[in-house]
């Protein structure tokens, strides 16, 4: 399933959402021309490698990982991905968070779960790299902030379907769920998709985008 737009306009021009976005994929550019060897330096330095915490102990660059490792992404397909949910439901949660907080909002989710992902593989020596976790807690927002909201929806080959924003989240999530349980308890662990790391970024977002909302005007409407 494929989302193309949410049903839910915008009230303001969303500059902190266009800027991340902006910087994943500027970043990306310049990390792409790197060779398979720079790559994978650059992302066993910049990405999050749980191992180096309990197994080596000698951390690069300390904790800055947890951060920086959701501006780094492996192919152009996981980007563009990650950076087009963002644009579809980023601009409605920063419309009621505002500039600043949605941008705090955005990188607590991230560093939550890449919190999650370390937890649930402490001795991975697997760099993890993404917005995807960061980008779950958007969806987690928006998932209780605009139930009511449909998400026009390409189901290949040829279906168009407007399906409640409730349920195509929904979905989306107890999907990241069946991963991760088969990933950690049935199959051996590739670890090629931080399904918990996505657990734990929607989770973040579900529980914590009341506290970063703006105030409420006379007669709010904050929910569709």
């Amino acid at each position: 399933m494929i989302p193309l737009r949410d049903s839910t306009p915008g009230n303001s021009f969303p500059l902190v959402t266009i800027t991340i976005i902006l910087v994943n994929l500027v970043i990306f550019y310049f990390t792409a021309h790197l060779d398979e060897e720079g790559m994978s330096h650059l992302f066993y330095l910049f990405g999050l490698v749980p191992g180096y915490y309990l197994e080596y102990q000698t951390v690069p660059l300390d904790y800055l990982p947890f951060l920086s490792s959701m501006f780094l992404h492996g192919s152009w397909m996981h980007v563009i991905s990650n950076m087009w949910i963002l644009w579809l439901f980023g601009d409605n949660v920063e419309d009621h968070m505002g500039k600043g907080k949605f941008l705090l909002f955005y990188l607590i989710c991230g560093f939550l779960a890449a919190l999650t992902h370390f937890f649930i593989y402490p001795h991975s020596t697997v760099p993890v790299v993404g917005a995807s976790g960061a980008v779950a807690g958007i969806m987690g927002a928006y998932f209780l902030m605009f139930r009511h909201a449909t998400v026009l929806t390409f189901i290949p080959p040829f279906f168009l379907v407007n399906i409640p924003a409730w349920i195509y989240l929904g979905v989306w999530i107890i999907t990241q769920f069946w991963g991760g349980a088969v990933d950690l308890f049935v199959a051996a662990s590739s670890e090629q998709i931080a399904f918990w790391a996505h657990v734990g970024g929607f989770a973040a977002g579900a529980l914590l985008f009341r506290f970063f909302l703006n105030p409420p005007p006379p007669n709010p409407q904050y929910y569709d």
